[in-house]
């Protein structure tokens, strides 16, 4: 799977799956517009819809190469109540830009976060925001991938929810350089301080790369500190899995270690440049632990996006209640 059910056994976070990212996007649109998203939440809302109320969901932005934030978006959300919910957006930078907690700059504030079938979008001058319940834009044949790569031809994600964060500002307020790196993160509240729980960007990487074990260690981990300490082990998995050789399983491992996702905005958004919402991560995933053995799925994008924001389709009817 992309990054969905990122704790050990295939499981959320904490056995909280509103503590579970599943992918992140970051693309541009026509008017000199970047838009980020970050879904977190597999399985909603049968496994219940709203944000953790203390949770701290955040986009970091590396603006120097650096592989350290220098812009930070965080949102937080309130309890929900009576199937109400609110969300507040801190934009930080500098030095509160690599602090876990929120600050900075209030860019939204208690805006509505849309729990049913459609979406609520906020404007704050030439900002747009929206936060709730949509469908997952994930395509994958996970029980293909299960069975050994032996295709069944059904999309996992067809019929599958997740809640989406979407944010899109001016290219040039967010960065005059139109290269930039992003990964996400979530953390959550325990004993008065914040404890990172997932973090990721490039998709699919701990499913294939992070043993149980080190799971826990990976998501509390920072981006910086990735190549002195996955790249040894995950090019193991590399000669074991697509029989690289160790020069070669490292010049692979270049692309997604650290795993903060590098976006030349001067150039279209095609995964591993930013990633665009139809963009075929699993066979470009496949593709690379197999050494080319295993060329895609054959399951193609979903076709219930939104060409306009929040670019989220339409959620699914929640199978339980039909």
């Amino acid at each position: 799977m992309s990054h969905h059910l990122s704790g050990p056994n295939l499981r959320s976070p904490m056995d909280d799956a509103r503590l579970d990212l599943t992918d992140l996007f970051a693309f541009t649109v026509p008017g000199g517009r970047t838009v980020l998203i970050m879904n977190v939440h597999p399985l909603a809302p049968a496994a219940g819809a709203a944000f953790h109320p203390d949770a701290v969901y955040r986009i970091d932005v590396d603006m120097d190469g650096d592989d350290q934030a220098d812009a930070a978006f965080s949102f937080v959300f309130s309890p929900a109540v009576d199937g109400r919910q609110t969300a507040t957006v801190y934009w930080a930078t500098g030095a509160q830009a690599r602090s876990q907690e929120p600050g900075g700059q209030q860019i939204f504030t208690d805006v509505p976060v849309a729990l049913g079938r459609d979406p609520h979008v906020a404007e704050a001058g030439p900002y747009l925001f929206s936060a709730g319940l949509r469908s997952d834009p994930f395509f994958a044949d996970l029980d293909g991938i299960l069975k050994d790569f032996q295709w069944t031809g059904v999309d996992w994600g067809a019929d599958k929810n997740v809640l989406g964060i979407v944010l899109e500002i001016p290219s040039d307020e967010l960065c005059p350089d139109p290269v930039i790196g992003v990964w996400a993160r979530v953390s959550v509240r325990q004993d008065g301080r914040l404890k990172s729980v997932d973090r990721g960007a490039h998709p699919s990487l701990t499913a294939y790369f992070n043993a149980d074990e080190t799971k826990q260690t990976y998501n509390e981990g920072e981006p910086a500190d990735d190549w002195a300490t996955y790249s040894r082990p995950w090019t193991e998995v590399l000669r074991h899995t697509g029989g690289y050789d160790a020069h070669a399983a490292q010049e692979i491992l270049r692309t997604v270690l650290p795993d903060i996702l590098r976006f030349d905005r001067n150039q279209p958004a095609r995964y591993p440049n930013g990633r665009s919402l139809t963009d075929d991560v699993t066979s470009t995933r496949l593709a690379m632990i197999s050494g080319g053995k295993v060329a895609g799925d054959h399951i193609g994008p979903h076709t219930d996006l939104f060409l306009d924001f929040p670019y989220l389709g339409t959620p699914h009817p929640d199978p339980a209640t039909g």
